[in-house]
Formats: C-alpha cells, structure tokens, sequence
C-alpha cells in the first residue's frame, strides 16, 4: 500500500528527474569530470546557500531555496551515480543509459526512507526546514571526512549512505516547502 509519504516522494524525485533528464539534454554529462570531493563540495555549496538565507532571513540572489534543495537532491544522484559508474571512463553517456542508474538510486533511497519512516514513525515531519538543513551539512563534513580518509570507516556508514540520507533530508524538506504541491516554472534551474 501506497503511503502518503511515498507519494509525495516520487513527487519530488518526478520533478528532479526531469530538471536532470533537461540539464542532461542541455549539458551532456559534463559533470563526468568532476571528482567525489568536487561533487560533495557542490552539495555544499548548495546547504550553505540555504543555511546562511535561513539565518539572514532574507537573499540577495533570487533563486528559491527549494531550487537548491533539488540541485542538491540531483547532485548526490549524480554522486551515486559515479560511483556506480567508476569504472566507466566515458565522459559523455546518453541519457537513455543514465535514466536506469538514476531510477535505482531513487528507489533505492525511497526505500531506505520507508523503513526509517517506519522506526522513526514519520518524525521528520515534527522538525523544523533549518533542523534538517544543519543535518544534511552534518552529514556533508562527515562525506568529506570519509573521503579525507581515502573511503574508510572504522564502525560508520560509508559514502553511499550518507548522500542517501542528505537526499532524503531534501526531499522532506521540499515536501514541507511545498514543492510537491506548486505548479513547477518551466525554466527554472
């Protein structure tokens, strides 16, 4: 049985996937280039934006937070997705064979995000946008630490997780935004 959550879930990823299937179309997999550090740092980049409008309480650049929560959605995939595809030396790939890599992940997450929904019994739903927000930068210095430490953990998840987790983290956020709900500007970032 469909829950409202899940619903809203394939909601949110329907519309970053579709940003990631124009920005593909428009771009090509340039993003091949980057490294995972240089990925996590664009996730950061992103949380940081959002964090420093939230404490201000106001911006000067007018891109919508929600626009960040989906870039950073859309860059931990893509992080996923070079990590599924290390051994691919490909710079350019055709959509038509990322559009798979892509769905796994989403599933993948959505379904780690069921069963923490059904431990945690929905929680998130009580926390604050800025609450999960500093928990996505937590979980962004614990990506860099891992990576500082060449991929190695002691007891800790490893990389994967962690963009799982920030991914989930931003589509709660967007489900509380909204997002799921608004009527999408076709040009929008």
């Amino acid at each position: 049985m469909e829950t409202t959550t899940s619903n809203e879930y394939k909601q949110v990823i329907g519309r970053c996937k579709e940003l990631f299937r124009k920005k593909t179309l428009d771009y090509g997999t340039a993003w091949r280039i980057l490294r995972l550090s240089s990925i996590t740092d664009q996730i950061f980049i992103k949380a940081q934006r959002i964090r420093s409008i939230q404490e201000k309480g106001s911006q000067k650049v007018n891109d919508p937070i929600v626009d960040e929560f989906v870039g950073i959605i859309n860059y931990c995939i893509i992080a996923l997705i070079q990590i599924s595809l290390k051994d691919d030396e490909r710079m350019e790939i055709p959509y038509s064979e990322l559009e798979p890599v892509y769905d796994h992940w989403a599933e993948a997450t959505r379904g780690l995000l069921e069963n923490k929904n059904h431990d945690y019994g929905e929680a998130w739903r009580d926390m604050r946008v800025s609450s999960m927000t500093d928990i996505i930068l937590m979980k962004l210095f614990r990506v860099k630490q891992i990576e500082d430490n060449q991929g190695k953990t002691i007891v800790s998840e490893g990389i994967e997780a962690n963009y799982q987790d920030m991914i989930n983290y931003s589509v709660f956020c967007l489900i509380k935004l909204g997002y799921h709900e608004i009527e999408h500007v076709e040009n929008r970032p």
